[in-house]
């Protein structure tokens, strides 16, 4: 009889590190703010807890942040919604794209976003209590050597590169967004602006069209990202996030990043519930044998 003997696996080494915190705030009776992370591949689709790190080796990653709107708990209600869908429909993009069927990534985000926005409409036209009902949704989807992004609303993606800096990849879906793009306004006239809520587009919320906005970023190790509902923007100025984030304090680095930026917010304003989740590509360690691993080959946008 002939015995087969398994030959040991190399371990897999994290690159991959996030945390991530919402907070109802000192104002709002509940909190309509929701995030989600979440792994998956061609098997299993498994929720992530706050803090963690990983390999992204064989795992797409999906990080998102959603603010719910419609009052009482419409709101709540809105972001769960909006969770469970991504949950449902992202991981069949991992099984079409290895059996051959692939989508530019582009398509498959619409997709999701529309299924959201559908099923939002539905429950609002068939529910007195649920009409109005929406919520902003700003997304990452993590895949070998780039990130995908959708969002629709006025929650954020900042995106702090290895190299310095930090850039506001979203575009805030608000009449002040606007003027601050065209130059007309600057961020402290931003924040004072009495238009600076006023949504021009989100999910459900009685919209019958979205013009979702995609794109996408090569990644290098050392790329930090943030993803934050308008609450977190309420008590935080960018260069606050960046240091944050970059340069914490001795004392604000016993916390996770999420949780430095949604306390430093808090302490500062508190107005709206207040959520972010930072995650970041961590660079890779010196090897510990001669034998050096082959690059991983990165793939150019879908």
């Amino acid at each position: 009889m002939t015995t087969t003997v398994p030959l040991p696996q190399p371990a897999t080494v994290p690159d991959l590190r996030w945390s991530g915190l919402t907070d109802r705030g000192k104002v709002r009776p509940n909190n309509e703010d929701s995030f989600l992370a979440l792994a998956f591949d061609g098997r299993e689709v498994r929720r992530l807890g706050k803090i963690g790190t990983a390999s992204s080796a064989s795992s797409d990653f999906v990080f998102a942040v959603s603010d719910g709107m419609g009052g009482a708990k419409s709101g709540e209600f809105a972001s769960r919604i909006t969770v469970e869908k991504i949950t449902q429909l992202l991981p069949k993009s991992f099984k079409l794209s290895a059996s051959g069927m692939s989508s530019g990534f582009t398509d498959i985000l619409l997709e999701v976003f529309h299924a959201i926005h559908y099923e939002l409409l539905k429950f609002g036209y068939s529910y007195e209590e649920c009409r109005g009902m929406g919520t902003t949704l700003t997304l990452g989807w993590l895949t070998p050597g780039w990130l995908y992004f959708g969002h629709i609303g006025d929650s954020r993606l900042y995106y702090l590169p290895q190299s310095g800096g930090i850039t506001q990849l979203t575009h805030d879906h608000t009449h002040v967004g606007y003027l601050r793009r065209q130059g007309q306004i600057n961020e402290r006239e931003a924040r004072a602006h009495p238009m600076r809520n006023a949504l021009h587009q989100a999910l459900g919320a009685g919209h019958q069209f979205i013009e979702p906005q995609f794109g996408a970023v090569a990644l290098t190790p050392g790329d930090r990202f943030v993803l934050c509902s308008d609450g977190l923007i309420d008590g935080l100025w960018e260069r606050h996030i960046e240091e944050l984030i970059r340069t914490p304090s001795p004392t604000e680095k016993k916390l996770s990043p999420a949780e430095r930026l949604v306390a430093a917010s808090l302490e500062n304003s508190g107005q709206d519930n207040t959520t972010a989740l930072a995650f970041e590509l961590l660079a890779p360690t010196a090897p510990t044998t001669a034998r050096a691993k082959n690059p991983k080959r990165t793939p150019a946008p879908r």
